[in-house]
């Protein structure tokens, strides 16, 4: 007997199929049995929200706009749902239809079945969030987050399969090391991911998007006052840093911002100027992520 385990599926295997699943058009049948792109009726109430869904936040005036579409014409693009214990169906794909469709009074919705694994109804739910709607650039970087905490992948393959440059996921996942009040300001909307960006070096970045929001300022202007704010904080405390982190420049700092969130831990980079040498640093919390660590440098 055979104990060879099933190979993982790596992502993007068959993305393509996914990506047609979610612009996938109805197909009629005149069988008993639906076909697999055939959009069935099911109760409204038989339905339940994805726990792991990409958006966190359903503004209110998009919601009420889909709902009075929907009390008017109906729900025209299906939702994607997989079957769950006790005959309920799980979203995969259209949590704001199905939301707008209860507020809308419906008593059924049109579903299309997919048997889908966890790492692909996540892949899905991205996919159809960054298609079809303004995805916020925190939610979506919590997507590519939850992409690599859960199942291992990293930011090459994910560019490689979800059509994005790796900088592009990089600088996303980057926005995770704000502050938590930074963070919510950019899922508010008070902040854009470009100003969010400009905040990533800045050792005052709280106190900073403060007076960004309370200014209105622009994402040039935030680069200009994280910029002058960074060089005043090194001219008041260059007699109690190390010379070397007092002069550690942008780039530099990006590089640590980028490795820290590949390795999900804090990297410093100590290069000494004018040579060719310099250490890295990463500092770890707990043994279980010291052991995470040691199986990633040994692959």
């Amino acid at each position: 007997m055979s104990d060879k385990k099933p190979k993982p599926r790596g992502l993007g295997r068959g993305l393509s199929a996914l990506m047609a699943d979610v612009n996938a058009e109805p197909v009629s049948t005149d069988s008993g049995r639906p076909p697999r792109n055939a959009e069935i009726l099911v109760p409204t109430e038989k339905v339940q929200a994805n726990p792991d869904q990409p958006r966190r936040q359903f503004l209110q005036e998009d919601l009420d706009d889909l709902t009075a579409s929907i009390k008017e014409k109906g729900v025209l693009q299906p939702l994607i749902v997989r079957p769950r214990d006790g005959g309920m169906y799980e979203i995969v794909a259209g949590e704001r239809r199905w939301r707008a469709a209860q507020a809308a009074q419906l008593h059924e919705v049109p579903v299309l079945i997919r048997d889908y694994s966890d790492v692909e109804m996540l892949e899905v739910a991205i996919i159809e969030n960054i298609q079809r709607s303004d995805l916020n650039a925190l939610e979506e970087a919590q997507s590519y987050k939850q992409l690599m905490d859960k199942f291992g992948h990293t930011q090459e393959k994910m560019a490689e399969a979800l059509g994005k440059s790796r900088s592009h996921i990089a600088n996303l996942v980057r926005l995770l090391h704000l502050p938590t009040d930074v963070q919510t300001l950019v899922l508010d909307r008070k902040l854009s991911a470009g100003h969010a960006r400009a905040l990533i070096t800045s050792d005052n970045a709280s106190e900073l998007a403060k007076r960004i929001v309370k200014g209105g300022l622009s994402v040039r202007a935030t680069e200009a006052l994280v910029k002058k704010d960074a060089a005043g904080v090194a001219g008041s405390s260059s007699a109690k840093k190390p010379k070397s982190q007092a002069e550690k420049d942008a780039d530099t700092r990006a590089l640590e911002s980028d490795l820290s969130a590949m390795v999900r831990m804090k990297v410093s980079i100590d290069h000494k100027p004018g040579g060719e040498s310099g250490t890295v640093t990463i500092t770890y919390e707990t043994l279980d992520q010291l052991d995470e660590l040691c199986n990633l440098l040994s692959r």
